[in-house]
């Protein structure tokens, strides 16, 4: 199992932040080989599945996520989304989080517990670098992007 965070400090509004980074199916616009689906389709709250399928043809996954955690920001105080892993190739947990930063800006965190089904524990420094650069650019184009 692979743990990983990542931080961000980007100037935008913290609910802006959070909208950018909780629409679901644009991380199937950001992820290559990855669509993203959702049930049910809108508005998210705790129950919300979302699955992300990665891949191509027999090659592809599903990466199954149930929000347990849906504290949307308001009135500046911070926001948590937290999703478990609940596929049968993916497992752990991920969180997402947004909190008031320097200057008017909002600080991004995403925080990250991966294991991947079949894969050997020596494997673990490779996923976890391979993951924290998908997931980083990921959350860059997620922020950049309106």
């Amino acid at each position: 199992m692979v743990f990983f965070h990542l931080q961000r400090t980007v100037p935008l509004p913290l609910d802006e932040a959070w909208r950018r980074l909780t629409e679901w199916p644009r991380h199937g616009e950001v992820v290559p080989l990855t669509r993203v689906t959702v049930t049910p389709a809108a508005p998210t709250r705790e129950g919300t599945v979302v699955v992300a399928r990665s891949g191509l043809g027999p090659l592809a996954f599903d990466d199954r996520m149930e929000v347990t955690v849906w504290l949307p920001p308001a009135d500046d105080k911070p926001g948590l989304c937290r999703l478990e892993k609940r596929g049968r190739v993916v497992r752990g947990w991920a969180e997402i989080e947004v909190r008031p930063g320097p200057g008017g800006r909002t600080r991004v965190l995403w925080r990250e517990e991966l294991a991947v089904r079949f894969l050997p524990s020596l494997f673990d420094p490779l996923l976890g670098a391979a993951a924290r650069t998908v997931f980083g650019r990921a959350v860059n184009r997620l922020l950049r992007r309106a």
